[in-house]
């Protein structure tokens, strides 16, 4: 049987939710291909995770994301899965941040979902199947002071995906948007943050299972928003 191939951006830290997401699928049986723009860590992962091929790819560009999808389809198969997890979040105020600081983060989070959806979705229409799943936070639903340059670009990426979905879920395609309303246990959030607890934190491993789990929802009870949370996190 041909296994399956998932498409993952945002494949950076090795300790990273791009990674955990990539070993997930890894684990499940997929042939991975890891999307990022730093080509040597690609290499690294490559290593580390069994079934895992890295593309230096700049999501913000149209035609390389186009030129890094064809070569992945060349190399591995047609994927079946696209998951959205590049992200890039300059904070600030609005007198603090720079326009063009919002326009880097809306061509990351929103147009890498539209470059990316628009160049495999045709060939899951064309299967009836396959699934794009967006990560996100609860600034696609909020404004917060210093969040200017982010919130935006992170609401524009929920409604695009819902408007895809709208589209594509009677063709067969599941399209969801996953909210991350927490803290991601990372070394550079534990600097931050030095004096919070495990509690306080989510893993990467547990956003990569809720992803691994939206992905295989069964057709008759397709999610498109969905949150997870620490126990403690208030909301």
């Amino acid at each position: 049987m041909t296994k399956k191939i998932a498409v993952i951006t945002g494949v950076g830290s090795s300790v990273g939710t791009g990674t955990a997401i990539a070993r997930r699928f890894s684990e499940g049986g997929y042939e991975v291909a890891m999307l990022s723009r730093n080509a040597d860590r690609l290499k690294k992962h490559e290593q580390a995770i069994p079934n895992s091929h890295g593309f230096a790819c700049d999501v913000t560009d149209e035609e390389a994301v186009n030129r890094t999808i064809a070569a992945v389809k060349e190399k591995l198969g047609a994927p079946s899965v696209l998951i959205h997890n590049a992200v890039q979040g300059t904070m600030g105020s609005f007198l603090d941040v720079s326009p063009d600081n919002l326009l880097q983060n809306f061509k990351v989070n929103t147009m890498g979902l539209m470059y990316l959806a628009r160049a495999l979705a045709p060939g899951m229409v064309q299967a009836e199947s396959g699934t794009i799943i967006a990560t996100g936070n609860t600034s696609a639903f909020r404004g917060k002071a210093g969040f200017a340059a982010f919130a935006p670009t992170k609401a524009a990426q929920r409604v695009l995906a819902e408007s895809i979905a709208r589209d594509l879920n009677p063709k067969g395609i599941h399209v969801a948007y996953l909210i991350i309303d927490a803290v991601i246990n990372v070394p550079w959030t534990r600097g931050f943050w030095p004096g919070k607890p495990d509690s306080f934190f989510i893993e990467p491993a547990t956003i990569a299972e809720e992803v691994w789990r939206l992905t295989h929802q069964s057709k008759n009870g397709w999610a498109f928003n969905a949150e997870i949370r620490p126990f403690g996190e208030q909301w």
